[in-house]
C-alpha cells in the first residue's frame, strides 16, 4: 500500500536513490512486417546488432545498476524482455494487461517504487530511441536527476531541433533557472518550460526553428516518485484512486487478478497531456516544469526512412541488410538478410522481407506503414500481426 506523503518524503541526511523506468510497451506498427505484437520494434535489432532495448540498457548501466532498472511492458512482450535481458530482476518487469498510455504506465511504476523504496527519483525513458553520443547523454541524465531530486520538479530533456520537423512535439523554453546557493554548478543549464506544442504545421515549425527557443520533446522525464503521484492525484484523480487501490494488492497473491480488474478502468492518456501540459498551465507550487537541452545525437527512429537516414553514408547511397547489387538504383533501403537482391532503375524505396510478408513502399511514404498494420488488424489477419 502506498505510504502517505509525509512517510515517503526525502530523508534530508541521505540523497534520494535514482531508478530508471524503461517504457517498452509499444507495438512499433510503422516497422511492420518485422515488428509484430510479440516482437515489436524495441525487441528487434533495427539499428546495429543488438536490439533497441538492449542498447537502451547498455546506455544506462553506467548510471543505473540492474537493481535500479525497471521496465513497463505488456503481457505479450514481457517474455521477450526477460529473454533478451535475463539480468533484470523479474519483479522489476511490470506487465500491463492492456495498453493505457504513458500516464498510467508511469503511475504503475511509481506505486511499485513507492511500496518498495519510499521516495526516489524516477528517470522515465523510452526503450526504442537511438542516441549517438551515449557518454554525453549520461552526463545530461545525471544533471536531470539532480534537478529532479532538488524539489517538486518535473524535468524533461529537449533536443535542439535541426529542421522544421512536423512529426515531433515541441517544448518552448523560458529563462534559465539559477543554480542552488552553495551547490555545485552544473555544466548543463536548465530552463523553465513555458508551454508544450504537439506536432505543428510546417510554417509554425519553421518559426520555432528560427526563434531558437524551442526544443523537440524526446519523451524523457525525471521526477521524484512523490512529485509524480501528487500530480497524478491532482490532474488524474480517478486513475490515481484506481492505482492506489491496486497498490494494496502489490506483493500479494491477489495482485494479478486486481491488475486485470483495475487496469482497464484507467484513463487512456499520455503523460505529456495529462501531467506536464497541465502543470505548465496551472498556477500552483505543487510542481514546476523544467527542460534541459540535450544535444546527444538523438533520433526516435520512427520509420524505415529514419533507419535509412542513419545508415546512408553518402547522399543517395543504398542501404542494405543482405547481399545487394544495384544498377542505376539509388536511395533505397532493403532488408533481405538471406536472399540476394538485384535492384535495377528504382530509387528511394523501402523493401522489407520476412518469411511471411513483403513490404514495398516509397521512402517518403514510410510513415504510412502503420496503416497497413491497422488494416490487417481490421481484417483480422492476426497471423500477420
Amino acid at each position: 500500500m502506498l505510504m502517505k506523503k509525509s512517510t515517503i518524503a526525502q530523508n534530508k541526511e541521505q540523497p534520494l536513490e535514482a531508478h530508471a523506468v524503461i517504457l517498452a510497451g509499444g507495438r512499433g506498427t510503422r516497422f511492420w512486417p518485422r515488428s509484430r505484437l510479440r516482437t515489436p520494434k524495441q525487441l528487434l535489432n533495427i539499428v546495429g546488432r543488438e536490439t533497441m532495448f538492449q542498447q537502451t540498457v547498455a546506455r544506462l548501466l553506467p548510471v543505473f545498476p540492474y537493481s535500479r532498472l525497471w521496465v513497463v511492458t505488456n503481457a505479450e512482450q514481457a517474455r521477450g524482455v526477460r529473454r533478451i535481458a535475463p539480468r533484470l530482476k523479474p519483479d522489476h518487469i511490470l506487465a500491463e494487461p492492456l495498453g493505457r498510455n504513458t500516464a498510467a504506465a508511469i503511475g504503475l511504476a511509481a506505486f511499485h517504487l513507492a511500496r518498495r523504496h519510499g521516495d526516489a527519483v524516477m528517470a522515465v525513458l523510452p526503450a526504442d530511441h537511438f542516441i549517438a553520443d551515449a557518454a554525453r547523454y549520461r552526463t545530461v541524465v545525471q544533471s536531470a536527476i539532480a534537478l529532479a531530486a532538488r524539489g517538486p520538479n518535473l524535468v524533461t530533456l529537449g533536443i535542439p531541433p535541426t529542421r522544421p520537423e512536423t512529426g515531433y512535439g515541441y517544448i518552448e523554453r523560458a529563462g534559465p533557472i539559477p543554480h542552488p546557493p552553495g551547490g555545485e554548478k552544473s555544466a548543463d543549464p536548465a530552463f523553465a518550460v513555458k508551454r508544450f506544442t504537439e506536432k505543428p504545421d510546417e510554417p509554425t515549425a519553421q518559426q520555432f526553428l528560427i526563434s531558437g527557443n524551442y526544443l523537440w520533446n524526446a519523451g524523457m522525464f525525471f521526477w521524484r516518485v512523490s512529485t509524480y503521484l501528487d500530480c497524478l492525484k491532482r490532474f488524474l484523480p480517478a486513475t490515481y484512486a484506481a492505482l492506489e487501490k491496486l497498490s494494496r494488492a502489490m506483493g500479494t497473491p491477489r495482485y494479478s487478478g486486481a491488475l486485470r480488474r483495475i487496469y482497464s478502468k484507467l484513463e487512456n492518456i499520455s503523460v505529456d497531456y495529462a501531467i506536464l501540459e497541465q502543470a505548465t498551465r496551472t498556477d500552483t507550487e505543487a510542481a514546476k516544469v523544467y527542460v534541459l537541452p540535450a544535444d546527444v545525437g538523438w533520433t526516435d527512429i520512427g520509420s524505415w526512412a529514419a533507419v535509412y537516414e542513419l545508415g546512408a553514408v553518402t547522399e543517395g547511397a543504398n542501404v542494405s541488410v543482405g547481399p545487394l547489387h544495384a544498377l542505376d538504383a539509388a536511395g533505397n533501403y532493403i532488408f533481405s538478410p538471406t536472399k540476394f537482391v538485384a535492384a535495377i532503375g528504382v530509387n528511394n524505396l523501402v523493401v522489407v522481407e520476412t518469411p511471411d510478408a513483403l513490404l514495398i513502399c516509397s521512402r517518403e511514404r514510410a510513415q504510412d506503414v502503420g496503416k497497413i498494420a491497422k488494416w490487417l488488424e481490421e481484417k483480422k489477419h492476426h497471423k500477420l500481426l
